[in-house]
């Protein structure tokens, strides 16, 4: 099979998990070769190495050792986990500026794993549970050769093993791969658009064309694809143009979610002075819609409510304001293998190496297993004039929306 992996800058930076080297044995193809040196990274290992290792063990002398510990992922804190994001690039078209440095450090390509491992990986996560992958970035669709893996992941879906396949894109893309992504089984979208106004578009990205998404969205509903945009609530940037952006979206038959910014990564500018608390944006939307409480949900963190002049929904993300933890059935991969139980914590589980130890899944499917046993109850963000720090160092292009 081609390798379609993506060319990358030489320039990195690296993940933080903490590597623990573990004699496992590794099953090969003939399932009699084996390895006693396959190094595994986990972060904080809770488990004893001698009841892990003979976990694996174990599973040599399983009769289908290519199903091994495909069972569902349950949390500590009894959430089934059936939700996987996986951001397949770090990179980005646009830098917008409440999620990037102008001047980024990107990963090398040699740390990146390639479109067939990610497949391989998503793959693994589905035997395991997962009902719904949605693909996110940096922006996914400049992943060079990226329909490959929608194409692949679209099987999934065809045969039922997949509930949904979606992707979460800044739109400057679509034109182009719209109708080819209907054609492989996604059926929803997200869109990013923070403002209506062209010259305020320029701005908050630095490199967009705002009539570049907007040809992007109309080819995505006429291939057939639902569109819902996603609105980043930004105070004195788009606060008074909230209402508009809310016309637009629910004229044109798509929903809406709007989302606070997030201390994710170091920016050029003060998030204090860009964050807007969704209660205040609700309170003013308030004065000119009747909005009701809806019971609809996509899965994610999102709640929504209908707005009865317009006839759509309207969502909240409201990780600040008010902590959506309890019900998260989430995880999230990046494009380099490794695995974050929460958006909002450091604790990681590296999968590229477990990937890459053997032809079979058992070492995945155990590393995985091992880290949902470390997913916590919830984050801890906070954006205030006394922790004007980010809560996490890598930024949300690292680990995905």
């Amino acid at each position: 099979m081609p390798n379609h992996d993506l060319e990358q800058n030489d320039t990195s930076s690296r993940s933080s998990t903490r590597r623990i080297r573990l004699p496992f044995f590794c099953m090969q193809v003939s399932f009699t070769a084996v390895s006693l040196d396959a190094t595994i990274a986990y972060a904080h290992i809770h488990r004893s190495t001698e009841i892990f290792v003979n976990s694996i063990v174990g599973s040599i002398g399983n009769a289908s050792p290519l199903i091994a510990n495909a069972s569902p992922m349950i949390d500590p804190f009894g959430r089934a986990v059936t939700y996987l994001r996986v951001s397949v690039t770090d990179r980005c078209d646009f830098r917008c500026t409440y999620c990037m440095a102008e001047n980024m450090t990107f990963l090398p390509k040699k740390d990146l794993l390639t479109l067939e491992e990610l497949n391989r990986l998503c793959s693994a996560f589905i035997a395991k549970g997962v009902r719904r992958i949605r693909l996110t970035g940096g922006e996914p669709l400049v992943r060079k050769n990226i329909m490959f893996l929608v194409r692949e992941l679209g099987r999934h879906v065809m045969a039922g093993t997949l509930d949904e396949l979606t992707i979460t894109t800044n739109g400057s893309q679509l034109a182009r791969h719209a109708q080819e992504l209907y054609d492989c089984g996604v059926r929803r979208i997200n869109v990013s658009l923070d403002t209506l106004d062209a010259d305020k578009f320029h701005a908050i990205t630095r490199w967009g064309d705002m009539s570049k998404v907007m040809e992007g969205i109309e080819a995505a509903q006429k291939a057939g694809l639902k569109v819902k945009l996603n609105t980043v609530a930004l105070k004195d940037f788009n606060e008074a143009e909230m209402p508009e952006i809310l016309r637009f979206a629910h004229g044109r038959g798509m929903d809406l979610t709007v989302i606070e910014t997030m201390p994710m990564g170091e920016i050029d500018e003060d998030r204090t002075h860009q964050y807007l608390p969704l209660s205040k944006l609700r309170a003013d939307l308030e004065k000119q819609f009747t909005l009701t409480e809806s019971t609809y949900a996509t899965g994610g963190p999102a709640r929504y409510v209908t707005v009865a002049e317009t006839g759509g929904r309207l969502g909240f993300i409201t990780p600040l304001t008010h902590n959506f933890c309890e019900s998260c059935n989430r995880v999230r991969v990046t494009c380099t293998g490794t695995l974050y139980m929460c958006l909002g914590q450091n604790d990681a589980a590296d999968l590229r190496s477990a990937l890459r130890a053997c032809e079979d899944n058992a070492l995945v499917y155990a590393a995985i297993d091992e880290a949902i046993t470390r997913k916590p109850r919830g984050h801890d963000f906070i954006i205030d004039r006394t922790h004007n720090r980010p809560a996490v160092a890598r930024h949300m292009s690292v680990t995905g929306g």
